[in-house]
């Protein structure tokens, strides 16, 4: 029988992150082979806050809480994993440069702008650009229709490309390692390493099925929204910037609406319009998650079972205060 499952996360550097129901729990391999893990308490403020908990707000709020958990788990596995960088080059008799607090935080802002930057350009100006140029500004459907398709193009290919980079390559073997071991568990599989192997390395509720939500069904709200805009208050064609600007200011509806949408289908699996529904996402995972080895599938073991308050004593596990 299937369980009601309350746990899901993410792939970290050489590690993955589970969240429970009232717990963080983050596990990452270090070359000595140990598994660190790092447990911290966490109840989402939807839980918390009864307005927050309503439907649509809760998936944009839910959204930024997990942008936030990302990032502090991102920022720990990589200093732990920055750590065995060290060690081994002291143990070839080589020293790293150690980086000033200020420098690391403008590297910091400078990614964070870059990667802003680089997003907007692709999935909000050059798509709307190429639609305008195309004369579809006139048209508010075929312009979201085709300006949505091209998001859609650049996301895959965008995905696509960085799967070829080594590290990246290792990051979609632990994010397939989660999935396995969330599978396993959802399935009530014997949580032993060899049972969790066989289990797919796709899930339903992925984040890359939920970014597929949210492109495509900015089309279907857009493509309406921005009708109602330009004949009851525009009252003619809308021009290029006036459909960005407020675009971008509904992106909180977008990922609330995507976020229902999500939750509704992993609820609801065996229904013909659902499975049509998660076909994209689930193809989309062919890329993003890939085939762990028993180490990184022991990894995502041992922190789902911290998520769980399962007992993991019978790994090789080093808890962090």
């Amino acid at each position: 029988m299937k369980k009601e499952i309350n746990v899901g996360g993410q792939a970290v550097i050489e590690g993955v992150m589970m969240r429970g129901s009232d717990k963080l729990a983050t596990a990452v391999r270090r070359k000595s082979g140990d598994i660190e893990l790092k447990i911290t308490p966490f109840v989402s403020v939807t839980q918390k806050k009864k307005a927050l908990g309503k439907p649509i707000i809760r998936g944009f709020i839910s959204l930024i809480e997990m942008m936030k958990i990302g990032f502090s788990t991102l920022t720990f596995s990589a200093d732990r994993y920055e750590e065995d960088l060290k060690e081994e080059a002291a143990a070839k008799g080589e020293t790293i440069k150690e980086k000033s607090k200020t420098a690391t935080k403008l590297e910091d802002i400078f990614s964070f702008v870059f990667a802003f930057g680089l997003a907007f350009l692709l999935f909000g100006f050059l798509p709307y650009k190429l639609a305008d140029w195309m004369n579809l500004s006139k048209q508010d459907l075929y312009f979201n229709l085709f300006a949505g398709s091209i998001r859609i193009v650049m996301f895959v290919l965008y995905v696509w490309l960085i799967s070829f980079m080594e590290d990246i390559k290792r990051l979609f073997r632990y994010h397939g390692a989660e999935h396995k071991n969330v599978n396993a568990y959802e399935k009530n599989v014997d949580l032993q390493i060899a049972d969790i192997q066989t289990q797919t390395t796709i899930h339903p509720r992925c984040g890359t099925s939920f970014m597929f939500f949210v492109l495509l069904i900015s089309i279907l709200l857009f493509s309406i929204i921005d009708t109602l805009v330009s004949h009851y208050i525009v009252k003619g064609p809308l021009t290029m910037y006036l459909r960005l600007g407020y675009h971008i200011l509904l992106i909180p509806l977008i990922s609330g609406v995507s976020y229902e949408v999500l939750r509704y289908s992993g609820k609801n699996l065996d229904h013909p319009i659902v499975k049509i529904m998660t076909v994209p996402g689930m193809a989309l995972q062919k890329i993003t998650t890939q085939e762990p080895d028993d180490e990184m599938a022991e990894v995502a073991l041992v922190a789902m079972k911290a998520a769980l308050d399962m007992d993991y004593s019978t790994h090789n596990v080093r808890l962090l205060d």
